[in-house]
């Protein structure tokens, strides 16, 4: 196994919610292990419930922010992360990618209601990635007994 880490890209529709909540949970789980970027098919600032949620479960947002998926071609990744279905449709192909894969969740940013309840659909995603993200870890062979806990 090199000692390069890992390359991943998540892209989502907007890049604002779900593909940032992706980033954030594989930059805390996977930490040095993985180098991870996400982007949108059709990007969006950077979704306000999505930072709070992040910054409940205490993960580091420094830096996050919704990029063009155009601003990513050309860019070598080992894995490239389809987290909607809109995304997954138009999303081109990545050469050199060894695996493309999609993770489709509904876009918490379609949720209505209080504040508060829409936090909890966003919350309900968050633990989703996470707990996928936690297995993806382990899968890609990068873990450590202490991250594969976490």
């Amino acid at each position: 196994m090199s000692d390069a880490p890992t390359r991943v890209l998540f892209v989502s529709t907007g890049g604002a919610a779900r593909a940032i909540l992706a980033e954030a949970l594989l930059r805390h789980v996977g930490r040095a292990a993985f180098e991870v970027a996400s982007a949108g098919t059709d990007p969006r600032p950077v979704d306000p419930l999505a930072l709070q949620v992040l910054g409940i479960a205490g993960i580091d947002a420094t830096g996050l922010e919704s990029r063009s998926l155009d601003a990513m071609r050309g860019q070598p990744f080992d894995y490239v992360i389809t987290v909607c279905d809109d995304a997954r449709a138009v999303c081109p192909a990545f050469p050199g990618a060894d695996q493309s894969l999609h993770w489709g969740y509904p876009s918490p940013a379609k949720a209505t209601g209080s504040e508060d309840e829409r936090r909890l659909v966003y919350e309900r995603v968050f633990v989703q990635l996470g707990e996928r993200i936690r297995q993806f870890v382990l899968i890609a062979g990068r873990a450590t007994p202490a991250v594969a806990a976490g």
